[in-house]
């Protein structure tokens, strides 16, 4: 069995040199790198299966370092390393394409299961189900983890896609928070977690409104939220 190669970008070699120790015995090969150069350069030239990125990192921060992937085309999971209570980082991590984030200190229990569930999310998505999915304008392959809608791909995160795929599979039928944030995220919904909202607003974004001018992505308040779509869509 091939172990699931981690690139780990953190200036906190302590912190690092014990994340190996930690993680590697659960079937994932650690490549550590301390300064986002260094993490830009690898995460470029080799294909890694997830990154766990640190915001604050010397010469290009975890931010740069993420937007740079993602404007290149990289679909790479990122589980972001922020400052405990800095709310401000989290939002602006997911809402350039991070998958999840995890605020420091943390335990080392907890980031495995952010890992392998970002890692079982990206791999084993929707096994059994067909893996061609249509609803309204849209289309999905999740072998090829593509979407279009109206024939035009959407430039889409792994979690934007996750999401839209299980909204796709319900159309027309609310899907609760909890089993959204279960299936994007891989986790339980958390108190005061806004990590779904947000990407579900950045995936509002870039499928835009219906013909009504509606989002196609309505949110049902208590409930959860229900993909509308718009069957009159030239």
């Amino acid at each position: 069995m091939t172990a699931n190669s981690i690139l780990l970008v953190d200036d906190d070699t302590e912190l690092s040199d014990m994340l190996a120790e930690y993680l590697q015995p659960e079937g994932l090969s650690i490549t550590a790198v301390a300064t986002g150069t260094q993490g830009l350069r690898h995460a470029q030239q080799e294909d890694y299966d997830l990154i766990l990125l640190d915001v604050m990192l010397p010469g290009l921060s975890g931010f740069d370092v993420l937007r740079q992937l993602r404007e290149g085309g990289s679909r790479t999971p990122v589980l972001m390393l922020t400052a405990r209570g800095d709310d401000v980082d989290r939002i602006v991590g997911l809402e350039m394409g991070a998958d999840d984030y995890l605020p420091k200190p943390f335990n080392p229990r907890e980031l495995l299961a952010r890992v392998k569930a970002i890692l079982r999310r990206t791999h084993d998505e929707h096994v059994g189900e067909s893996p061609e999915v249509e609803a309204g304008p849209f289309r999905a392959n999740v072998k090829r983890r593509e979407a279009t809608k109206n024939g035009e791909f959407l430039k889409l995160t792994n979690a934007e896609f996750t999401i839209l795929v299980t909204l796709m599979r319900s159309a027309g039928e609310v899907v609760s928070r909890e089993a959204l944030t279960r299936v994007a995220l891989g986790r339980q919904l958390l108190p005061d977690d806004r990590s779904l909202d947000t990407h579900i607003s950045n995936l509002r974004k870039k499928v835009a409104a219906g013909n009504d001018g509606q989002s196609l992505i309505r949110s049902i308040r208590g409930s959860g939220y229900i993909l509308v779509p718009d069957q009159d869509d030239p």
